[in-house]
């Protein structure tokens, strides 16, 4: 079994072969650098990690599963990246949540946006609460773009059109539109939701590890040439983060309240205010 305890933003407990793994960085859990690191740390212990089979995430915040990742962060990127030619970063990092051969599953009981949005698209399901769960690409309001796999995922999820409506849009989706769409496998009442997810991933971990991941690996045969997609779609997002207008826009969320509590309770509402 891996040693999970230098983790210090990701808690770890592992039983009858599911991992849980409670996401604690308050106030939001924001995707900054630091719990960066610790997802693509605990990615290679769970890799290796052959006591589990089934991965759970949820949050330790009932408000937030992850905000998004940090803008204060986008603004600091170097404007001259090289053109992308091996899936790296943020982008590879919630890719291996994909393609580990063990069964991932998100469970979204707050707001989950940006970043945060994209590493759950890069488990294997999400499931949601009714009247809790809150799911928002923001980052064309901000002058960028969905830039860690989230065009790829959405489009391949949700249809052609409910992606650019959810991009586009960059507006606030409940649960129960985020089933309908795609976006999410199932949204359940909240006294329903675990004891669903505990069911499903206790069943999956009692299978042939074997056949769990061959299976996993077959299926994502299905995405295609999503690699080559998604680095095009780091290219695009390298293209837009440097401009000064979109710059400013960042800038201007982060002043009107952007990554506090408040401000990212009402998400959908802040991103049409900061123009």
């Amino acid at each position: 079994m891996a040693d999970y305890r230098s983790l210090d933003l990701l808690h770890v407990t592992v039983a009858e072969g599911v991992a849980t793994v409670v996401i604690d960085h308050p106030p939001v859990n924001l995707f900054d650098a630091a719990q960066m690191r610790e997802f693509a740390q605990l990615a290679r212990l769970l890799e290796a990690d052959d006591d589990v089979r089934v991965v759970v995430f949820r949050s330790a915040n009932p408000d937030f599963f992850i905000a998004h990742a940090d803008v204060a962060g986008i603004l600091d990127i170097p404007a001259d990246q090289p053109p992308a030619t091996k899936l790296g970063g943020f982008s590879g990092m919630v890719d291996r949540f994909r393609t580990m051969p063990k069964a991932t599953i998100a469970v979204i009981e707050g707001r989950v946006g940006g970043g945060g949005s994209e590493f759950t698209l890069s488990c294997d399901m999400r499931f949601a609460a009714f009247g809790r769960a809150v799911f928002n690409q923001p980052e064309v309001a901000l002058g960028i773009l969905p830039g860690g796999t989230g065009t790829q995922r959405l489009a391949r999820l949700a249809g052609r059109s409910r992606a650019l409506e959810i991009i586009l849009g960059s507006d606030d989706f409940d649960a129960a539109t985020a089933e309908r769409y795609g976006w999410v496998n199932r949204a359940l009442p909240p006294e329903e939701l675990w004891p669903f997810v505990d069911r499903l991933a206790r069943r999956i971990a009692s299978f042939p590890p074997q056949a769990v991941a061959e299976s996993k690996a077959l299926v994502n045969l299905a995405d295609g040439a999503i690699v080559e997609a998604i680095l095009t779609e780091q290219d695009g997002f390298n293209r837009l983060h440097p401009l000064p207008e979109v710059r400013a826009r960042m800038q201007r969320f982060l002043a009107q309240g952007g990554q506090t509590p408040e401000g990212e309770a009402r998400l959908g509402d802040l991103v049409t205010e900061i123009g």
